[in-house]
């Protein structure tokens, strides 16, 4: 059973995450880099490899991108949390419209590891994949679903 303090933290972790969700699909890069370290570590679907602290500008070119809201889902989502470090996966959706009128509706995997830092909770590391065939053609694999 869970004691009170870990169930407070906890639903912190989670108030924070879905605030930084709803900076995310509004496009908001100020408010959702808000919610990371400054010595973030992230592996986006996207290049380059590793990006190191926030980056405003490169988050606001990619949501510049986009065609309204980018609309989003969680499914799978676990959370443990422990004295001042939380860890976070799950399998995240992204939806929406590009502004070249492709439309997007991507499940990958996503895990976050959060650190306390001043009595807050932020993102200091995260990962989001997608597998690939294995026969070879190292094709990304776009379009599976839970």
């Amino acid at each position: 059973m869970k004691d009170e303090a870990n169930v407070r933290e906890e639903e912190a972790v989670i108030a924070m995450l879905m605030m930084r969700a709803r900076a995310l699909g509004e496009k908001n890069a100020e408010e959702a880099l808000s919610y990371e370290a400054e010595d973030s570590v992230e592996f986006s679907l996207a290049p380059p490899l590793v990006i190191n602290g926030k980056d405003e500008a490169g988050l606001q070119a990619w949501f510049d991108t986009w065609e309204g809201p980018i609309g989003g889902e969680v499914r799978d989502a676990k959370l443990t949390v422990g004295e001042g470090v939380a860890f976070w996966s799950g399998l995240t959706r992204m939806t929406g419209t590009k502004t070249d009128g492709t439309e997007v509706d991507l499940w990958f995997r996503q895990t976050l590891g959060l650190v306390k830092q001043d009595g807050r909770w932020l993102v200091a590391h995260q990962h989001a994949s997608v597998p690939f065939a294995m026969d070879g053609s190292g094709r990304a694999l776009l379009d599976l679903q839970p």
